[in-house]
């Protein structure tokens, strides 16, 4: 069995599993939350670079400033998109958090058209449109569009955007990112604590530990999914990123009984549809057009 599948499975069960661990925390806001996830992060992170003997990037990092603008700019994202994601669970909006995770990918889509001026081919334009039909069946239903699905795949998505054009690798990336979060994260700490907030002091010792525990859980399936990124055909990532937001909705429907009922399931089914276009899109463009005769030809 190729490792990498392996590594991958594990980095995206971890990831779908995060409503369980995010609803342990409840006891502590949720921007407290994110501001000691950053924090217990780059802890985590610096231990790892320390360990590896990886420092020597960050130097000639530091003297680039069109570098740490871009990183900066990653690292807000960054942060919103965990910001948005801590709420929604902590607001019992699970399964609108794992809608946000499903679009992710054609947020993707859309975003390299917009921005890279990439040309879209039909099944992409197919799924974008089916997309859209979701969202407006969605916003037609409920009154309003959703919201909070639509800010966290677009903050991930613009987020993946920037990422996808860095000029660090996944450890050196994230370190960075927080480490330039991390003045922001202590100064809002101290602000929080001299306007009377101590959910982290008067949290008990369980939740304590869950929360210096947000380091690794935030940076070791980072790493996992960057060396199964190595090993395994982007394609089989691609199938494999749908695991991520399905144990979500899992989560949010059977272990925290949030609604979901006809109407909502509809407007579900079609970002389903279009991600399944999106998914035959990826598989064709990757294997089919190897079938072609003439390739075939010139390799033999």
């Amino acid at each position: 069995m190729n490792p990498g599948i392996l590594y991958a499975l594990c980095a995206y069960v971890i990831w779908g599993m995060f409503p369980i661990y995010f609803k342990s925390l409840q006891e502590i806001p949720p921007m407290e939350v994110l501001m000691y996830r950053m924090v217990w992060a780059l802890a985590f992170l610096a231990i790892v670079l320390s360990v590896r003997k990886q420092w020597a990037w960050l130097g000639p990092v530091l003297r680039r400033p069109k570098v740490l603008m871009g990183f900066t700019a990653s690292a807000l994202l960054l942060s919103s998109n965990w910001f948005l994601y801590i709420w929604a669970v902590n607001q019992d909006r699970v399964v609108d958090a794992s809608l946000g995770y499903f679009m992710t990918p054609l947020v993707n889509v859309l975003l390299g058209s917009v921005i890279l001026k990439e040309r879209l081919r039909m099944l992409q334009w197919m799924a974008v449109g089916m997309a859209a039909l979701g969202v407006l069946w969605l916003t037609w239903q409920s009154g309003h569009p959703p919201w909070i699905s639509l800010m966290i795949g677009i903050t991930f998505g613009m987020y993946g955007l920037l990422r996808k054009t860095a000029s660090l690798g996944t450890l050196e990336g994230l370190s960075l990112e927080t480490m330039l979060l991390f003045p922001l994260a202590v100064i809002s700490l101290l602000f929080m604590t001299y306007q009377g907030a101590h959910g982290f002091g008067d949290a008990s010792t369980t939740t304590k530990l869950l929360m210096i525990a947000s380091g690794p859980i935030t940076a070791i399936p980072l790493l996992m999914f960057a060396a199964a990124a190595r090993l395994v055909p982007l394609s089989t990532m691609g199938l494999m990123q749908y695991i991520t937001p399905s144990l979500q909705l899992v989560a949010g429907i059977w272990l925290y009984n949030e609604p979901f009922g006809g109407a909502r399931l509809i407007g579900f089914a079609a970002i389903w549809i279009a991600l399944i276009f999106y998914t035959i899109d990826g598989l064709w463009s990757t294997y089919g057009r190897a079938k072609n005769p003439c390739e075939i030809k010139l390799k033999n």
